[in-house]
């Protein structure tokens, strides 16, 4: 077996928010944490001086004393208080974390066992990394392909489920550049733990060139390793999943392998998109991800060194 994770991009936190949406819950957590320390403070300090002060001092059943109208009252008026006070604080938080959707999503996202499909408007169509422009509030629809996953990236916002036979809305949005990791909040299978996701935030300017390259036609490998790779590719079961622009390949049940070799991960963060743990994936998918939908297709050493040589081509 392997160890892997999501190289050199650190696991996301909600307390380290990178946008308006994630910054309002991480606020209301903050705020309600506080609130709730100090009623457990000033409860915890009233109850040890009544230990302390009404303890009993021999066996004789203790004077009874009627109620006091006054402390009834004020324990009850502080409760509803301090209630209030923080459905003041969670309306706030919800108005800024999750305003009405109002218009056409920006990306839609498909979840799948185990990985992400993302779409944008423009045709683009990549896997498991997905790239914002900053500064700028996106609509993402959230659909699922087969089972319930939840779609979360911690610096980024809240959670939200992907849903068979339903879609949701999310807003998404980084206020600075950087990578940010996101998995799979929802039990989904067997592999639920390598179902990661990458969102990366960049200007305005490379957003619009990242979209324009991922538009672009894979290139045709036209002779050596490489060409032989394409071949392949072409002639085994790896077309009825997978595919990849500019190609015969129309396949839509696996990721799209346009440029593959941009990505940083593979396996839906599983392994590092290198040649070595590419050649090793190729191998035997189901050593590094057992139960995944890509079979062990029984290849060649001389096959996967031709694969890696095509697939690292597709940039």
């Amino acid at each position: 077996m392997h160890v892997g994770a999501i190289t050199g991009v650190a696991s996301g936190s909600p307390f380290d928010p990178a946008s308006p949406q994630a910054g309002a819950i991480r606020d209301l957590f903050t705020s309600a944490l506080l609130i709730c320390g100090a009623v457990f403070l000033v409860v915890t300090c009233l109850l040890g001086y009544c230990v302390v002060r009404f303890r009993a001092k021999d066996d004789e059943e203790p004077e009874q004393i009627a109620g006091n109208t006054r402390l009834e009252i004020a324990w009850t008026i502080a409760p509803v208080l301090i209630v209030s006070w923080l459905l003041a604080l969670t309306v706030r938080a919800m108005g800024t974390s999750d305003p009405p959707i109002d218009r056409d999503p920006d990306v839609t996202i498909i979840a799948h066992q185990w990985w992400w499909e993302a779409r944008y408007p423009s045709g683009v169509i990549t896997a498991n990394e997905i790239h914002v422009p900053v500064g700028r509030p996106l609509v993402v629809r959230l659909e699922s392909s087969d089972v319930i996953h939840d779609f979360w990236v911690p610096e980024l916002g809240r959670k939200l489920d992907a849903t068979p036979g339903r879609t949701g809305n999310i807003w998404l949005e980084a206020d600075r550049p950087g990578t940010y990791a996101g998995a799979c909040a929802e039990y989904c299978g067997a592999q639920h733990a390598w179902m990661r996701i990458l969102v990366v935030a960049e200007t305005a300017a490379e957003f619009a060139q990242w979209q324009s390259h991922q538009l672009a036609a894979a290139p045709v490998a036209i002779e050596g390793s490489a060409a032989r790779g394409a071949a392949t590719f072409r002639s085994m079961t790896c077309v009825s999943c997978h595919a990849i622009s500019g190609g015969t390949e129309n396949a839509r049940v696996a990721p799209d392998l346009t440029h593959i070799a941009a990505r940083t991960t593979i396996g839906a963060g599983a392994l590092p998109n290198t040649p070595a743990a590419l050649a090793q994936w190729l191998h035997n998918p189901q050593e590094i991800k057992p139960g995944c939908h890509m079979p062990d297709a029984q290849l060649t050493d001389a096959q996967v060194s031709d694969l890696v040589a095509y697939l690292e081509t597709l940039r």
